[in-house]
């Protein structure tokens, strides 16, 4: 990895966190991964290989550390104290991406079973059933079906059958799970427009949407969806 010196404190950061995918991996971190594999399936695209060269880069550069599994098999990565501070810098990138480039989000191209997992990072345990609850996600338009079990306090997804029958079965396109979660729209809205079909006991139903906390980036993003739509409508009424 090329050192280009220390002149600017700007090309100083861009060496440590500008390579393609270090800011997503940090990201990860922030959010909560900890174990390789966690960090992998969250980043479609990323080699194995590639992935060990930028964690062992940002291990060497004081960003992250390595520590024993509390289970005694393998290593988790944390970060430090440097890389926690680095939060600042990943929220303004997503911030300006956001306001700028919002044209060119799209949200139909993430895979399902990296938007469930992202969700699942996305969770608010105090609001789940008090009984182990099986939600069905099923994505139309890609044919897939992924579970999400919430059981004691966790949250867990399974590509495959978790053997228990759902309670709940919500299903959409992978558009729209992901506007969703990225707070483009509302759960409720989606609801209403028939985009998301929801099937299961009442209760369940009506309190699903509170089990998540969305996207980090969710009140940004309906912010601005609204800012689009409203311009939209203007322009509309300057033609018309």
């Amino acid at each position: 990895m090329a050192e280009y010196g220390d002149y600017c404190p700007v090309n100083m950061a861009t060496e440590v966190v500008a390579d393609r995918w270090t800011p997503l991996i940090i990201r990860e971190l922030l959010l909560g991964s900890t174990r390789f594999n966690e960090i992998a399936r969250a980043l479609p695209g990323i080699s194995r290989t590639l992935l060990v060269q930028r964690l062992r880069h940002l291990e060497r550069r004081g960003v992250v550390e390595t520590w024993p599994s509390p289970n005694g098999r393998g290593r988790e990565y944390r970060l430090t104290d440097a890389g926690r501070d680095l939060e600042s810098v990943i929220d303004a990138m997503s911030r300006w991406a956001i306001e700028w480039l919002f044209e060119d989000l799209k949200p139909d191209t993430v895979p399902p079973t990296t938007l469930m997992w992202w969700m699942h990072q996305r969770v608010e345990p105090r609001r789940f059933p008090p009984h182990r609850t099986v939600v069905e996600f099923r994505f139309r338009d890609a044919g897939e079906t992924i579970w999400l079990m919430l059981d004691r306090g966790t949250a867990s997804v399974c590509v495959q059958h978790p053997g228990f029958e759902p309670d709940v079965v919500a299903s959409a396109t992978t558009a729209t799970f992901s506007e969703v979660f990225s707070g483009v729209r509302s759960w409720r809205q989606s609801v209403l427009a028939g985009d998301i079909e929801v099937h299961g006991m009442p209760q369940l139903t009506r309190s699903l949407p509170t089990w998540f906390l969305w996207s980090p980036w969710a009140k940004v993003s309906k912010e601005r969806a609204q800012r689009a739509l409203a311009a939209e409508g203007a322009a509309r009424g300057t033609l018309g």
